[in-house]
């Protein structure tokens, strides 16, 4: 996270990663030493989990030795050349083993040290490793007022405050959704005459015009692995509901047509289970009550298939009998370990999908201050191995919000209050990056 002028310094390196310390505190020895011999140049100038697929040791060591290459090859061009040495004492390979297992939080004092390790960092190369290490640190973002996003560390607990977006009152004002890739937040929502696209970059700590969609939409289903993310469904700024779908590549920046589904649907979730990516739920063409269908696209094969009746017909209560589907939430979705979960919210309960059955089955219940306005304001979310409730009661007199993790097992729910802090509104949009 990089706050200020270029960078965030979010506090003393020794305390980074704990499942990396010995690495780490050598790290940071090593930087002190460095501190001396290179802040000179700059005067003038102004905790990680695994993924469960990690690649093939030799496979992984020619990847690393291609990326570090190449970014020595880069970084030779440029008023910002990175040197062929960072921390000169062990060598630039060394250094950037080193980079790689320290925690994102310290990128940004590790940045401030001095113009090489600040180029290094902004360059992306570190991210860029790190997913072939299979190391990635989730954080999350989420917005309670209208322009204004926030981001919180679960590891280490700490909130961040990200710029203001700037954009016009017709922007602000609508309907926006939100996708984390690779090191983007991709915040999605209509202007004057068009529906557009903003990104923030971790990189750069700032917010840019994004690359819009070939088919302009908005109320989809979306779902992020690793630098790619897919949108599929919703509609256009006319309300046509649509079935086209796209794929985002965050390193090329790039928007690419996939096949169509097989139905039009808006209000729907996407979630990636299996390296494969689902569409859950949503309203349909010519019918006003929500589908319970679900469509599954293979990455591979570049094919959809529907399966029925996949999402029921949840969070309808006696008392909202009458209430139309469009008033309500897409559903509530999360995969963690491969399991999907949904959050049950008229009766503040958790379930999880049984695949081989196409059945839900009930494991516990929601957090109690979980709280929304037929599943809005309330967001439910994969984080790593956990999963993650943010919200909050809301009153005349202002409200909070509370994050709570639970890493799921065989039992039942067990919340862990990670934090909690005044709002004056609920949650509008909520995302997850990983990197």
């Amino acid at each position: 996270m990089l706050e200020g002028p270029s960078f965030l310094v979010a506090r003393d390196l020794p305390s980074a990663c704990e499942q990396e310390s010995k690495w780490i505190y050598n790290t940071y020895h090593v930087i002190e030493l460095s501190k001396g011999k290179r802040r000179l140049e700059d005067a003038e100038e102004n905790g990680t989990t695994k993924s469960s697929k990690p690649l093939d040791p030799v496979e992984k060591e020619n990847s690393i030795s291609s990326q570090q290459n190449k970014s020595v090859n880069q970084g030779s061009e440029g008023d910002h050349a990175v040197s062929s040495s960072l921390i000169g004492q062990i060598g630039r390979d060394l250094s950037i083993s080193c980079l790689i297992r320290c925690s994102r939080a310290d990128y940004g004092s590790i940045a401030s040290l001095n113009r090489d390790f600040r180029s290094l960092i902004c360059s992306g190369d570190l991210y860029r490793l790190r997913r072939l290490m299979g190391i990635t640190e989730h954080w999350v973002y989420f917005s309670c007022s209208l322009l204004e996003w926030e981001a919180f560390d679960p590891f280490h607990r700490r909130w961040m405050h990200l710029p203001r977006m700037t954009s016009n009152e017709c922007f602000m004002c609508s309907d926006k959704e939100s996708l984390a890739v690779g090191t983007e937040l991709l915040v999605f929502g209509k202007e004057i005459e068009s529906l557009v696209t903003y990104k923030y970059s971790i990189l750069t700590n700032s917010w840019s015009p994004g690359m819009k969609t070939n088919t302009p939409r908005c109320l989809f289903g979306s779902a992020s692995l690793g630098e790619i993310a897919i949108v599929a469904g919703g509609c256009d700024s006319q309300g046509n509901i649509q079935s086209s779908a796209e794929l985002y590549n965050s390193e090329t920046g790039t928007w690419v047509i996939l096949p169509s589904m097989n139905k039009a649907r808006k209000l729907c979730s996407g979630v990636f289970m299996d390296r494969k990516f689902y569409v859950v739920g949503g309203i349909g063409v010519g019918n006003s009550d929500m589908l319970t269908s679900a469509e599954v696209y293979d990455l591979t094969t570049r094919t959809w298939h529907e399966i029925p009746d996949m999402f029921p017909t949840l969070n309808r209560g006696v008392e909202d009998n009458n209430m139309p589907a469009t008033s309500k939430a897409p559903p509530l979705l999360a995969v963690v370990k491969n399991e999907l979960y949904a959050a049950y919210y008229a009766r503040k309960e958790v379930l999880k999908y049984d695949k081989k059955r196409n059945l839900w089955n009930t494991v516990g219940k929601l957090p109690e201050q979980a709280s929304s306005m037929n599943g809005w304001g309330l967001a439910f979310r994969s984080c790593g191995d956990q999963l993650i409730v943010i919200g909050g009661p809301r009153s005349f007199h202002g409200g909070f919000i509370e994050i709570n993790s639970w890493e799921p097992d065989d039992g039942p729910p067990r919340w862990n209050l990670l934090a909690r802090k005044h709002s004056g509104s609920f949650v509008y949009n909520c995302a997850v990056m990983g990197c």
